[in-house]
């Protein structure tokens, strides 16, 4: 088991998950440092209308949090029904991805404590005043932690492209509705994928061990 821990494969994953880090957190602090940097609050201002009360962008916002909870839930709910073990254990994949990507979210905006666009500048018209801090963006994180969950167990084109397209679309309509930076829905787009590869990995760790581990849960 030691050896196995301190091969060299090992050992190189180890340090290339280390380097990501530390790639993520020099970007968030540069983030953080130039957080109203005059091209974003621009192209922010460009994104944003004066009145934005488009049904179809608040629709794609709204559906962000309620469907990336129905997706596992539904097919948790499918798999006990009709009995199937994979189903089931691909279903807590993307519960677990989901739970990962909040809790990394909400920390971060404790961290980084950056208001939200309209707090700060004039000429930002948000559709509504919400609660919370801005960096990263919740409702793009929940979004792209699905869609990218979905991609990784379905492994089907024609999965991932729509799902992707609703994430990006989410990710737009934080901005057009005055909620969120650019680089809001960038972070949070790159917090929900890493979320789904971690909850990939370690499902795939987890379920190649001794059948016991998931007795309790895929009988």
């Amino acid at each position: 088991m030691l050896n196995k821990l301190a091969s060299p494969k090992n050992f190189i994953d180890k340090n290339k998950l280390l380097q990501s880090l530390l790639i993520v957190m020099i970007l968030c602090y540069n983030i953080k440092a130039n957080a109203q940097s005059e091209w974003e609050v621009n192209t922010l201002r460009d994104i944003n209308p004066k009145s934005p009360n488009s049904l179809f962008w608040k629709g794609i916002s709204y559906s962000a949090e309620p469907l990336s909870v129905a997706v596992p839930v539904g097919m948790l709910t499918t798999a006990i029904i009709t009995h199937d073990k994979k189903l089931k254990i691909k279903s807590f994949e993307v519960l677990g991805s989901l739970a990962l990507a909040s809790a990394t979210t909400e920390a971060a905006k404790m961290i980084f404590n950056r208001p939200r666009p309209y707090e700060t500048y004039i000429e930002i018209y948000p559709n509504k005043k919400e609660s919370g801090k801005s960096f990263p963006s919740g409702h793009t994180t929940t979004a792209f932690s699905t869609a990218m969950s979905l991609t990784l167990i379905s492994k089907k084109w024609y999965i991932a492209a729509p799902a992707f397209a609703w994430a990006a679309s989410v990710g737009y309509s934080r901005m057009y509705l005055g909620q969120h930076y650019p680089s809001d829905v960038l972070m949070g787009a790159m917090v929900g994928t890493a979320s789904a590869f971690v909850s990939h990995w370690l499902t795939k760790k987890i379920s190649t061990r001794p059948k016991r581990i998931f007795k309790n849960y895929v009988k």
